[in-house]
Parts: C-alpha cells; structure tokens; sequence
C-alpha cells in the first residue's frame, strides 16, 4: 500500500477542512513547497493535491502553482479539484503531473471520463466523495441520488483503474478511516482503491493495508503530529 500525503490549497495556502466545511478552513503549513519537502523527506514517493478553490468554482484556480509545488518536489502527484473538462486534464498532464483526479465530472459528465480515459488510460483517477454512503459533487456542496458502490461500478465499467473514496463525515475528524465503506467497496470492484478522510494513528494505516487497498492518503494528521509519516511508510513497507 502507498502513502500519499496531503496538500489542499485554498487562497494559495496549505489548508485543511474538517468534514469538507469550507467555513473551517485551517492554514496548516507554512507555505505547499516546504509541506511538500517534508513529505519527501520522511520518504515519500506520491503526493496527493487538491485545488480547493478549483473544486467550489468549477474551474481551474491554482492549477499554476500546484504544477510547480509538483515538480519542485521531485514527487510523483495526482491532483483534483476544479478538472472538468479536457482541456483541464490536458493542463495538469502536460506539466509533469502523474494523474488527475475526476470528482464531480463523473457525477455530472460521464462523457469526459470515458474521453480521458481514452486518451490517457491509467492516468486518469475518479474521486468518489459520499456522505452516508451517497455521492456528492462541486467541493461537497452538491447532493446527488447516486450510491457510491454504484458510481464506482459505472467508473469500472468505462475503463477507469483507480478510485480515490472519501467518506465526508471522516474527512478532517481524526476518527479513523470508514472501513467498512472501503471494504464493501473493494469487494464490489476491481478497481485500485485508495481510502481517503479519518486518517489519524499508524493504527490505521495498519488497518487499511490489511484491507489490502492500493493507498492511503494522510493529510491533518500528518500536520498534527498524530500520525508520523516516515514510520507509517516503513510500517507499510514491510506489510
């Protein structure tokens, strides 16, 4: 299992959410270059960002400097927040980006992702973000009636390999990660699951890669010294 540690950006700053609340807004790093030298440091080898306000308004807002953050690093990223449109997709992958991350663009356009599927195949990531157990969309604001076992079923469907599931009420609580939804989720599809939200002790990574899924991503934690990155790595290592 990988560790992808966490950079939200908002206004430009390294953010954190808790439960997706755009209101709790929480400045959680000096600046995204030095969090993402940290993540290195401790023996990183993916990153995973999100454009905080890409995600609210629908459009690219800190695509600029997320690419840079990205290859400053070394690190090997997947980003999402705001990708709805191919042209978005092409922006991210052109400058050295690993994979982009299709949220509500496979609620809302399914369209573009069999398009970017076709074209970039594996490098195309879908994000499933549900509040009990159903999707939502635009940075969490939106509600839709889509189970997220159904969505992820459709996304299988349609050529993607990798989903990034986040279960909102964890998201930012430190409460642990939603194991049950993730194991359901990965006997339902074959897809690389990685688990996002709830991260908070290496007990939980430990728990997580005994549910044999492809990731983890690790963001307040890391920030409150909860959850040390460099040991959960070598714990995950040997596992």
């Amino acid at each position: 299992m990988i560790i992808l540690p966490a950079i939200d950006i908002k206004d430009g700053n390294c953010v954190r959410l808790f439960k997706g609340d755009y209101a709790t807004v929480q400045k959680v790093a000096e600046s995204p270059y030095i969090a993402a030298q940290g993540f290195a440091d401790a023996g990183a080898e993916w990153m995973h960002m999100v454009d905080l306000d890409g995600a609210k308004d629908a459009k690219l807002v800190n695509a600029d400097l997320i690419a840079d953050v990205a290859k400053v690093s070394g690190l090997s990223v997947e980003v999402g927040g705001g990708i709805r449109d191919m042209k978005a997709v092409e922006y991210y992958l052109s400058r050295g980006i690993n994979r982009v991350i299709l949220g509500s663009a496979a609620v809302k356009n399914q369209q573009l992702v069999i398009d970017a599927v076709k074209e970039y195949g594996e490098r195309i990531v879908v994000g499933i973000d549900a509040k009990e157990g159903m999707v939502r969309a635009e940075g969490w604001i939106d509600n839709s009636e889509i189970n997220y076992i159904e969505l992820a079923k459709r996304m299988e469907d349609v050529g993607v390999k990798t989903i990034v599931f986040t279960d909102i009420d964890q998201d930012g609580t430190l409460a642990g990660p939603n194991l049950k939804q993730l194991d359901n989720l990965a006997h339902e599809v074959s897809c690389n699951i990685i688990a996002s939200g709830g991260v908070a002790v290496l007990k939980d990574i430990i728990n997580l890669a005994e549910l044999d899924v492809y990731g983890a991503i690790c963001g307040k934690a890391i920030y409150t010294g909860s959850l040390d990155l460099k040991q959960a790595i070598e714990v995950t290592n040997k596992i």
